[in-house]
């Protein structure tokens, strides 16, 4: 007759076990909120620091440029219909 095998090993019990879970569980949940709050402060500040920085707005309309290119922050949004005189 073989012998009866155990669920767990014999140096492993289960009561231990599962308050290794519930520890590991209630961890997971703290830095869970801990990572929800720094993420929502690191939002909360990039939003501070685009909304204190004004575009920079920027109108081309010199030889050897584009003419009546319109650029914000460096980047061309548009062109304006220009005429030379």
């Amino acid at each position: 007759m073989s012998p009866r095998l155990h669920p767990y090993p014999s140096f492993v019990h289960p009561a231990p076990r599962s308050g290794v879970a519930a520890v590991l569980r209630a961890a997971s949940r703290l830095l869970g909120r801990a990572a929800r709050r720094l993420e929502a402060q690191a939002w909360q500040r990039r939003r501070v620091e685009v909304a204190s920085v004004e575009p920079r707005l920027e109108f081309h309309a010199e030889a050897g440029a584009l003419e009546g290119a319109l650029f914000v922050d460096g980047q061309l949004v548009g062109q304006l219909p220009t005429s030379r005189l």
